[in-house]
């Protein structure tokens, strides 16, 4: 069997889900389990109606949940043209949308959000497509069975990102789901929602949905998990900002995960999780171009390729330099300074040191006054602001001379302002100025992927 994922752009209107069907279809020899998504902007329209509340605007929270309901129903009237599977799911949305009103008029009354109704209220987005779809299976002749993934996505109390129980989805998932496969059934189900070991509501964090097909994949032994999205797969750069790119047909699960985490959006790093331990291939796939074979992922590939597979950026990133002349010789300097991140719970890129100095990038700087300030008190800190990290990637990188001249010669023109290779074997990085960011990536792409 194989899983199937379709994000919120692949179920966004009544034409992307015709198009899901038929990818369904295609694949119905394949015994698929289909994970959705809500659909697109649902998920940000739900959070933005949570802070209305909380906010006493409840005009606007109520207002948006309208917008919703009228979404859902028109999309449901679209699709079905049986009156009574058009009755039944009618009356299911109708439900769920007064139970999301009330949730919203508890908001309202407390003017404040506890993350466990926040999780609540999020999940409504996956509630309210996957009967869409499920319905719409069925009235193009694909027996189907919606499912209800709390029942087997088990995850710790963080309600908001939560932490999946490996061992209970494992036992859990194959009780739902295989007397439903047996039935020559489709299953349904709902990405990024859960419920914890004691039955409240929780999710995976955002972008989630990739994780739940992974962790059913994990839990069924699936032959591959095909994720659904809006591009053609992963690429040598990002399109958006690079002339020129290619798709990359195969790549390994390291190379993957180091791609997402310096900024490649295609794929939610934790994905990579219950695949890699499972050996259970990867692929993204275009829901608009369904022919197009896409890019698969596995734990090894052919290791006599190129020698970058893709090149990626973080384009908003901060640089601390911290400067303390007590470093020369000194021991627990550095978990002086990792001890002021670990208690503002902030992580960090890229990390260089020197006899009296250390330099680090970090992407998120929500608590950085903080920060800066606690470090301030044993060292000297200066910060250097708009700046991008650009990271090059590709496991052959360790075996190939002249990487560096190569990567040096396009930089010539430009200043360097840290550069990381020995902490990953299969990874290039170095911080640049952002205002040459998108020159930059253009130029070290024609150098190592042709013009």
């Amino acid at each position: 069997m194989i899983v199937m994922k379709f994000g919120g752009t692949s179920v966004q209107d009544a034409e992307a889900i015709r198009r899901l069907v038929e990818i369904v279809r295609s694949r119905i020899d394949k015994n698929p389990v289909v994970v959705s998504s809500a659909t697109s902007g649902t998920t940000d329209a739900l959070l933005y109606a949570c802070d209305s509340a909380a906010s006493r605007d409840f005009e606007k929270a109520d207002s948006i949940i309208d917008a919703i309901h009228k979404k859902h129903i028109q999309l449901s009237r679209e699709l079905l043209s049986d009156t009574t599977l058009l009755k039944e799911l009618t009356e299911r949305i109708e439900r769920l949308i007064s139970e999301l009103k009330d949730l919203i008029k508890g908001i309202y009354l407390l003017s404040e959000i506890p993350d466990r109704i926040k999780a609540k209220v999020v999940s409504y987005g996956e509630l309210l497509s996957t009967p869409i779809i499920s319905c719409s299976l069925i009235e193009n002749g694909i027996k189907s069975t919606l499912v209800d993934s709390r029942e087997f996505i088990i995850t710790n109390s963080n309600y908001l990102k939560g932490e999946p129980d490996y061992s209970e989805i494992n036992k859990r998932t194959p009780q739902i789901l295989l007397p439903v496969i047996k039935n020559n059934s489709v299953p349904v189900a709902q990405g990024f929602i859960a419920n914890t070991v004691k039955g409240e509501p929780s999710v995976l964090g955002r972008g989630g949905s990739d994780y739940t097909a992974s962790l059913i994949g994990m839990a069924m032994n699936a032959e591959e998990v095909e994720i659904w999205t809006d591009v053609d797969g992963m690429m040598t750069a990002d399109p958006r900002k690079v002339t020129g790119t290619k798709i990359i047909e195969e790549i390994s699960f390291k190379e993957a995960a180091e791609l997402a985490f310096f900024g490649a959006k295609v794929l939610h790093p934790s994905t990579i999780i219950p695949a890699v331990e499972n050996n259970i291939p990867v692929r993204i796939l275009n829901s608009k171009s369904p022919s197009k074979t896409g890019t698969l992922i596995k734990e090894e590939i052919e290791k006599f390729g190129a020698a970058i597979k893709s090149i990626t950026s973080k384009e908003k990133i901060k640089v601390l330099n911290i400067y303390s002349p007590t470093m020369l010789f000194a021991h627990g300097f550095l978990k002086r300074i990792f001890d002021v991140f670990d208690k503002y719970k902030t992580s960090v890129d890229l990390i260089t040191t020197s006899e009296v100095n250390v330099s680090l990038t970090l992407d998120n700087d929500e608590m950085l006054g903080e920060i800066v300030n606690e470090l301030s008190k044993f060292s000297e800190v200066k910060l250097d602001d708009d700046k991008s990290l650009v990271c090059m990637v590709g496991e052959n990188l360790k075996f190939t001379k002249g990487i560096a001249k190569k990567i040096f010669s396009v930089m010539e023109q430009h200043n360097i302002y840290m550069i990381s290779q020995g902490a990953s074997v299969i990874n290039f990085s170095f911080v640049i100025d952002r205002v040459h960011l998108k020159e930059i990536l253009q130029s070290l792409h024609d150098e190592f992927f042709g013009k």
